[in-house]
C-alpha cells in the first residue's frame, strides 16, 4: 500500500504587509496611520529606506542635507513633475484635466528656483538631484544609466557629485550659512 501525500494548501500572503521579496531590497519603517490631506480619508504610510537616508546613517552627508534633499523632494512630489498621471475619479462634464492648482504652480517655481541655484537640469547637481530626489532612482542607476551629458559616472562620482549638490541645496534653503570670502 502506498501512503497518500496531504495536499498542501498554499498560505495567503498578508497583504497590509510589505512581501518577502520587498523585504529583501531594504527595510520598511514603522506603519504610521495618517489622513490623506486632501480627502480625510484614513491611510497607512510604510516608508522604504531612501538614498538620502542611508547616506545619513552612514555619516556621508549631514542633518542639514538630509533636510534640503527632503525639502526638495516634497517639493517635487507637489509640483507632480514625476509624470505619473492619475484618472479622476469623479467626472465632471466639460471639466478639463490639464489645470494645475495654486499649489503646484508654487512648487514648480520653488523647484525651477532650486534648480537654477544647482546649474540648471544639464549640470551635473541638477542631474543628480533632478533623478536621485524627484524621480527617486537609486544613485547608482543614475550614474550608470542617466549620467551626465548622455555619458556613464562610476558609482563613487556619482555619490560625489549628488553629495554636493546636496551641499549646494542646504545652502539655497538657507540651512547652512554662507561662507564669507576673504577681502
Amino acid at each position: 500500500m502506498a501512503k497518500r501525500s496531504k495536499r498542501r494548501v498554499p498560505t495567503l500572503e498578508e497583504l497590509s504587509t510589505p512581501s518577502r521579496w520587498r523585504l529583501q531590497h531594504g527595510g520598511f519603517s514603522e506603519p504610521v496611520r495618517d489622513a490623506d490631506p486632501e480627502t480625510g480619508t484614513p491611510v497607512q504610510h510604510r516608508r522604504a529606506v531612501d538614498s538620502i537616508a542611508a547616506m545619513l546613517c552612514h555619516g556621508t552627508i549631514t542633518p542639514e542635507m538630509h533636510e534640503a534633499g527632503a525639502r526638495f523632494r516634497t517639493q517635487f512630489r507637489a509640483a507632480a513633475l514625476d509624470g505619473m498621471r492619475t484618472t479622476q475619479l469623479l467626472r465632471i462634464p466639460g471639466a478639463s484635466a490639464d489645470t494645475m492648482t495654486e499649489r503646484q504652480v508654487s512648487a514648480r517655481q520653488r523647484v525651477l528656483s532650486a534648480m537654477d541655484a544647482l546649474g540648471g537640469l544639464h549640470s551635473p547637481g541638477g542631474s543628480a538631484v533632478w533623478h536621485v530626489l524627484g524621480l527617486e532612482c537609486s544613485i547608482r542607476e543614475w550614474g550608470s544609466q542617466q549620467g551626465w551629458q548622455g555619458r556613464p559616472i562610476a558609482p563613487a562620482q556619482a555619490q560625489g557629485m549628488f553629495t554636493a549638490a546636496l551641499a549646494v541645496l542646504a545652502m539655497h534653503y538657507g540651512l547652512v550659512p554662507r561662507p564669507r570670502l576673504a577681502a
